[in-house]
């Protein structure tokens, strides 16, 4: 098993950023690509991003391609997402997740974090 505790979540205004963070404990983290998703009120969740074991490859969602960057430190066991010139419309949960394949398909995904809210206002 593996659990997964996302932090760094919150309150910003338009046009700031935050950082989340993602860390792992249970089995070997640096087998598993990493990724993140969100879920807006009223909406399924959505990906956003995704990197593979080494960090050398990484996959965006357009909407925050340029935005967003997402990164891993695999002798820390966490994966991180910056998100820079946040919009009102990137408020959400957002949740970490890591699986066997790159993908933005969220059951290919094994674990799941709880999840964080970041709350973007106008």
């Amino acid at each position: 098993q593996v659990q997964l505790v996302e932090s760094g979540g919150g309150l910003v205004q338009a046009g700031g950023s935050l950082t989340l963070s993602c860390a792992a404990s249970g089995r070997t983290f640096s087998n598993y690509v990493g990724a993140w998703f969100r879920q807006a009120p009223g909406k399924e969740r959505a990906f956003l991003v995704a990197i593979s074991w080494s960090g050398g490859i990484t996959d965006y969602e357009d909407s925050v391609k340029g935005r967003f960057t997402i990164s891993r430190d695999n002798a820390k066991n966490t994966v991180y997402l910056q998100m820079n010139s946040l919009k009102p419309e990137d408020t959400a949960v957002y949740y970490c997740a890591i699986g066997r394949r790159r993908t933005s398909r969220t059951e290919a995904y094994d674990y799941w974090g709880q999840g964080t809210q970041v709350t973007v206002s106008s």
